[in-house]
């Protein structure tokens, strides 16, 4: 399995490159994303035989398909140690921790699969635990350390500190929007005292974050000394790992694999819908890939009218499901280089115009026509609709939902299909967002017994302004301390 660039020639065989060649790295020289050189099929065979398996030797499978260059046997020592009942044990309402992605039906056809039972309560677990187990494997291998430029709205930011922390040879440097997280994230973040993690507090939106850490990773010279990595979801084992919850689903929603299943994927940065979209390429049969965002409808508007248009950080709205609030979605790059047949020329031009701060338009061309072939739809959701939406699924089914898993509910209501069940994937737990909560019905969530009183614990954070260099020179000074 070879991967490239999504602006590199594909029949350029010498920039193709291993899956441990791109693990560490993030972004592509040439300022793309890693795909596949060609998505691996799933036969029916292999959906038969995988059907009955547990979550880590179905990921085994999955991951099987796109890693070649780590031995089998370690890949499955890997997988077996990430995925396990103690990990991921934060499990409500009686579920089996064994499932890791227990499936929670509502009613009949409609279904929530809890990603959240991982150790920061958010469906970034799912991936970053397993990251971070393969790139201590990887570094020790290879006798080398790695410095972890990150950015985060919200929950990615915890999951990967959590994952690294304490981990040989890796330091992690996550930047996030000063004042835009809840109390509750911003305390799972800044209250981590590992020497390895350096949170930065950046005077600006995500996107404004977003943007530094692209902008250090473009710096070849500087990536190269300081040798910069990269866990955002534009690293593509992210994306990869939970390709494998696709399936998990799929399986617990179906009797058969002759049946369709449609997942909603509340979405702002497009990396978790986009392994929906590669678990579908794959063969997986699923009927409908339902995009919900928040006020923050780039990605909505783009599948309805066929314009990107990312906003400036002045037109990011600051909402009440926080960890949507993105205006420049990092892996759209990877969807559309499908969209537009694998062609690099094309996004390279495409995304010269995101890069120059405009946008682009591809309402009048063929390449939107081809959308509905790739099975995606989309919607919106705003703060009435969450308040509504959490406080009517509290009164019919009994659960809490969070903000952003209540924007996939609402808009899956609008694409549900007789016949084929609708699985929204849980962003996180409602724990990580009282006060929306509280707003919706005047209760707080519980939260697990070992985060109670977690914003009173002591915080370590830098706060700094939106400056590329800034953030260089606090990354090279922690570096060379």
């Amino acid at each position: 399995m070879r991967y490239l660039s999504t602006r590199a020639a594909s029949s350029d065989a010498a920039s193709s490159k291993s899956f441990c060649d791109i693990l560490l790295g993030g972004l592509a020289p040439d300022g793309g994303l890693y795909l596949p050189e060609s998505y691996p099929q799933v036969t029916r065979a292999e959906l038969d035989a995988w059907r009955g398996l547990s979550y880590a030797d179905l990921a085994f499978a999955v991951l099987s398909k796109f890693i070649d260059d780590i031995p089998a046997d370690d890949l499955k020592a890997l997988v077996k140690r990430t995925y396990t009942a103690e990990t991921y044990a934060y499990v409500r309402g009686g579920g089996d921790a064994a499932e890791i992605t227990p499936l929670r039906w509502l009613e009949p056809g409609l279904g929530i699969l809890e990603l959240s039972n991982g150790p920061t309560l958010a469906f970034k677990d799912m991936a970053m635990q397993l990251l971070g187990a393969l790139f201590e494997y990887v570094l020790a291998k290879r006798g080398e350390e790695i410095n972890i430029l990150g950015a985060t709205s919200g929950d990615t930011g915890s999951a990967a500190e959590y994952a690294m922390r304490g981990k040989k040879g890796v330091r992690v440097f996550m930047l996030s929007p000063a004042g835009r997280m809840s109390d509750f994230q911003r305390a799972q973040m800044y209250s981590l005292q590992d020497e390895n993690i350096h949170n930065i507090a950046v005077r600006g939106t995500f996107d404004d974050a977003q943007d530094i850490v692209k902008a250090v990773s473009n710096d070849a010279g500087f990536k190269a000394k300081y040798r910069i990595g990269a866990v955002n979801s534009i690293n593509w084992a992210r994306v990869v790992a939970q390709i494998v919850y696709y399936f998990k689903g799929y399986f617990a929603a179906t009797q058969s694999n002759d049946e369709k299943v449609a997942f909603a994927v509340p979405s702002g940065n497009f990396g978790n819908i986009c392994a929906g979209h590669i678990a579908r390429q794959m063969g997986l049969p699923i009927a409908r890939l339902v995009l919900a965002t928040n006020e923050n409808d780039v990605l909505d508007e783009f599948f309805h009218s066929g314009a990107y248009r990312p906003r400036s950080a002045a037109d990011t709205h600051a909402t009440s499901s926080p960890s949507m609030d993105i205006s420049k979605a990092s892996n759209f790059e990877r969807f559309v280089y499908d969209l537009v047949g694998r062609d690099p020329a094309v996004v390279r031009k495409l995304w010269a115009e995101v890069d120059a701060g405009r946008g682009f338009d591809l309402a009048a061309t063929d390449y939107f026509a081809r959308i509905p072939g790739f099975g995606f739809v989309s919607g919106s959701s705003t703060h009435a609709n969450r308040l509504a939406t959490i406080r009517d699924t509290f009164e019919q089914y009994g659960v809490v939902v969070d903000p952003h898993t209540a924007d996939g509910l609402k808009v899956a209501a609008e694409f549900r299909e007789a016949g084929v069940p609708m699985i929204v994937l849980e962003t996180a737990q409602p724990a990580k967002f009282e006060a929306t909560i509280f707003e919706a019905f005047g209760r707080l969530p519980e939260r697990p017994r070992a985060l109670v009183g977690i914003e009173q614990l002591p915080q370590r954070v830098e706060t700094l302004d939106v400056d590329v260099q800034a953030v260089k020179d606090f990354v090279a000074r922690h570096v060379e301390a």
